[in-house]
């Protein structure tokens, strides 16, 4: 009996077109939902479960969200049945890949026009992170990326950037201008009191070394707040 329970969860026993890689080679890799692309990298399930329902099990998990399914650790994945060392390996990478791609995407966008453009590049940086950290965009005069450095680490609630430290890296690149930013890992955008001062502490600094600090952008998961855009700066 314990066999056939299995046999009915396996996969295999499934239709052709229902299986996550038949189904990828014969509709496309847009036809198939997170759970059965999460099933193709793990192969298998558990005794209880085909890889499928597992997956959908894991993402459940993270109220259904790759961005939080990100944030999983290998120890962590493998706290799931069925989820081994190399399954767990095999996801992290892939959502690291994810990452990635999405990072090289705003790298083609070497001018930054817009706070979304900035969100993009910060985003790629510091936006998963699980504390939080401050970072600043040096741009030229063209508004083209020079490069993107992290100036300071901090805590779950909070970070301080040296301004000293931020011109400092300003005038070694040779930067017209710059763009601040840091992540907000609880989820909430909207500036603190020591933000504010701290953007106007940053905005007159740069007034004096003739280098225009343009906006302050606090990173969350998908979405962000803009200095600028709000009239803060």
């Amino acid at each position: 009996m314990e066999n056939q329970y299995v046999e009915k969860n396996s996969i295999k026993f499934w239709a052709e077109n229902d299986r996550p890689r038949e189904k990828l080679l014969l509709k496309g890799k847009p036809s198939l939902s997170d759970a059965e692309l999460i099933a193709v990298l793990i192969g298998s399930g558990n005794r209880d479960e085909s890889a499928v329902e597992l997956s959908k099990r894991i993402l459940k998990s993270v109220g259904d969200n790759l961005i939080e399914l990100s944030r999983l650790s290998v120890n962590d994945l493998q706290k799931f049945k069925g989820i081994g060392e190399a399954k767990a390996i095999s996801i992290v990478s892939a959502m690291e890949l994810g990452r990635r791609r999405r990072g090289a995407e705003a790298l083609e966008r070497k001018k930054v026009s817009t706070s979304s453009d900035a969100f993009e590049m910060f985003q790629m940086k510091i936006g998963d992170l699980l504390y939080e950290q401050f970072a600043v965009i040096l741009l030229n005069r063209a508004n083209e990326v020079i490069q993107t450095v992290v100036v300071s680490d901090g805590g779950v609630s909070g970070t301080v950037a040296d301004p000293k430290r931020i011109f400092k890296h300003a005038l070694e690149s040779n930067a017209a201008s710059i763009i601040l930013g840091h992540n907000h890992p609880s989820g909430n955008l909207r500036p603190s009191e020591s933000d504010i001062k701290l953007t106007k502490k940053i905005k007159e600094a740069g007034i004096l070394l003739d280098i225009n600090v343009l906006d302050h952008i606090i990173v969350g998961i998908e979405k962000y707040f803009s200095f600028a855009d709000e009239g803060l700066i």
